[in-house]
């Protein structure tokens, strides 16, 4: 069977408000003064992996439900613009937005609309079924309507990754993505202790890899049973906003995988990649390339095939 997409990214399109406030958390006011200002962009995890993928030079396809409104423009025209095949499924109740409040250190807080988002919605069995029969891998945001598409990708036969970023370890709506991925990502910031949830999600489920970024501090990387320490990698610039770099992290992760390095060069390739997404402003999607992403990991002989 022909595998004509690398990756097919599930889910996570949406568009970003983008606040710069003085301080977070942000004390009460009547009002604030804000500078560089407020700007709306097309933008959010599962945009942001797609992104990252494509600039790594892997085929990528990104499937989410989008509305038929201004914010839903903006992704078209983001994925368009950039040359990244986007399948939409219409969503009545409009296309996702939230507002990210960005400190001067670059931390974020992010405020999602619960409002476009309904009971009913699915990404169309067939429709996932097609796609991940032309994939070797599927990439699962945690968004609402994805968890139905778990069981399609797993009879489909493509590996899955997900990302469960801020997850406690105990809140059940992660567990179907934790437990039906092969490779699961997740931030270390709400785990109270980091190795003993990673073990538990491969014990419980079939994760193979499980990766828990610690941002400064580095990452975890649990691989054939043992758990080892993933050095953090100084940004060749000062940091200006953490909003997307772990998708970045994951997206240069997945690449070295799917180019054939070992989990723990793959590991590298994602802090290089994480650590390149936080000198870029929230304002602008923008991601790593390979030659910058191999030179920066210290590979200067040759590069890895995509297959």
């Amino acid at each position: 069977m022909s595998r004509d997409i690398d990756v097919l990214v599930l889910g996570g399109a949406g568009v970003d408000t983008i606040v710069h406030v003085p301080e977070l958390p942000l004390p009460y006011a009547d009002s604030y003064m804000i500078r560089p200002g407020i700007e709306t962009r097309a933008g959010q995890t599962g945009d942001f992996v797609a992104l990252g993928l494509h600039a790594l030079g892997l085929r990528t396809h990104h499937l989410d439900l989008l509305g038929d409104d201004p914010e839903g423009d903006l992704v078209r025209a983001l994925h368009r613009d950039r040359g990244i095949p986007l399948t939409e499924v219409p969503q009545p109740a409009g296309t996702k937005r939230a507002v990210n409040l960005v400190g001067p250190d670059g931390r974020r807080l992010s405020l999602y609309d619960d409002t476009r988002a309904r009971e009913a919605d699915r990404l169309p069995e067939q429709l996932v079924r097609d796609l991940a029969a032309a994939s070797r891998h599927a990439h699962v945001s945690i968004t609402y309507p994805c968890a139905f598409a778990l069981p399609v990708l797993r009879e489909a036969g493509v590996t899955i990754s997900t990302d469960l970023h801020d997850w406690d370890g105990e809140n059940p709506y992660h567990e179907p993505f934790a437990y039906t991925a092969d490779i699961v990502f997740v931030s270390a910031t709400a785990l109270a202790d980091p190795e003993r949830t990673m073990r538990r999600i491969a014990e419980r489920g079939r994760a193979e890899v499980v990766v828990a970024t610690a941002g400064a501090e580095g990452a975890y990387l649990l691989s054939e049973g043992e758990i080892t320490r993933v050095p953090a990698v100084e940004p060749p610039t000062p940091v200006v906003d953490s909003n997307g770099a772990g998708d970045s992290f994951a997206a240069g992760f997945l690449y070295g995988l799917l180019t054939g390095e070992t989990p723990r060069r793959s590991a590298l390739y994602g802090a290089v990649a994480g650590a390149h997404a936080c000198t870029v402003p929230a304002t602008r999607a923008d991601a790593i390339g390979r030659a910058d992403l191999l030179a920066r990991a210290g590979e200067p002989r040759t590069e890895a095939v995509v297959r």
